[in-house]
């Protein structure tokens, strides 16, 4: 297995480790993207020099270029500072920049784990203090497997995501989900999920086609709780039909048509631009089928929530 040991700022760790998020925004100034390893593996923190010692990690789940302003909104403290101000502050200091809302790398962390500091584990002899920001593994080699069969027993073990039923992390080895399979069954914190939909719906409404990001939000099905944070049980929907969905005024039906509520025009004598989307077909979906709206959930919408 190829995992990724990631040079770390000492201070965003230690903020972090202070409250034991479950999910973490690794972010990069430069806007660089991530690819070294594939979903769900291990990617570990490593502190700069001359801290060199493996201090936790977690699981990755997606690398995405966002807006500031939306890594803050999706992760708030999560991304590392108390502040989204403190946030643009150290990214300032490292792009040499004042844009207002710069575009950065997000490396999204599932399940992050920190080794308490008795326990921090040694850099490994080649891993150069030249490296400013990080190195493959694999664990199955020397050096690698060196380094895994120390981390192991920190990893943090879930059970598979079950909708409404909170599990408790434990030790040991855990089980090895990659890539879809990761997605599906382990459970995700709100801000992987707001990115997962936001990305599978390419930045567009499914409703309106709206494209102006700033206004776009992902919008749960099954509320959270009821449902869990997988993408098929989420919409990306323009931030006013959002709010019609939640309270159901809208909703969408398991044959993807949107049905607009009677009682829109009844308690606010208004609603002509919603209900010229009804009836239709949604304007936007996940080209992958298994992010598509999952038919028994929006059965429970209907049901459940619509005002019909």
């Amino acid at each position: 297995m190829r995992f990724w040991i990631g040079v770390t700022d000492n201070e965003w760790f230690d903020f972090l480790a202070r409250f034991k998020p479950d999910e973490v925004n690794f972010w990069r100034p430069s806007g660089r993207g991530f690819s070294s390893i594939e979903i769900g593996a291990p990617f570990l923190f490593k502190l700069h020099s001359p801290l060199n010692f493996i201090v936790g990690g977690g699981f990755f789940v997606r690398s995405e270029r966002l807006p500031l302003s939306l890594a803050w909104e999706a992760f708030g403290e999560k991304n590392g500072a108390g502040s989204l101000t403190d946030v643009a502050t150290l990214i300032q200091k490292h792009r040499g920049s004042r844009d207002i809302d710069p575009e950065i790398g997000c490396i999204i962390l599932n399940q992050p784990f920190f080794i308490p500091r008795a326990n921090w584990i040694p850099a490994s002899a080649d891993f150069s203090r030249n490296i400013v920001v990080g190195k493959t593994y694999d664990s199955t080699e020397t050096s690698g497997a060196r380094v895994w069969e120390a981390v192991k027993p920190w990893l943090p073990i879930f059970e598979p995501a079950e909708a409404g039923v909170a599990v408790e992390p434990r030790v040991g080895e855990p089980q090895r989900l990659f890539g879809k399979e990761y997605l599906h069954r382990s459970r995700l914190g709100q801000g992987a999920f707001r990115i997962l939909v936001t990305d599978a719906y390419e930045r567009r409404c499914t409703i309106s086609g709206e494209r102006t990001l700033p206004v776009l939000q992902a919008s749960h099905i099954k509320p959270y709780g009821k449902g869990p944070n997988r993408v098929d049980n989420g919409l990306l929907l323009r931030s006013d039909l959002h709010i019609l969905f939640d309270r159901g005024y809208v909703t969408v039906t398991p044959e993807l048509h949107v049905e607009v509520s009677p009682r829109i025009k009844e308690e606010f004598e208004n609603g002509r631009d919603y209900y010229k989307h009804h009836g239709h077909p949604l304007a936007v979906l996940p080209t992958a089928r298994d992010d598509r709206p999952n038919p028994a959930f929006l059965q429970w919408h209907n049901e459940m929530v619509f005002r019909g």
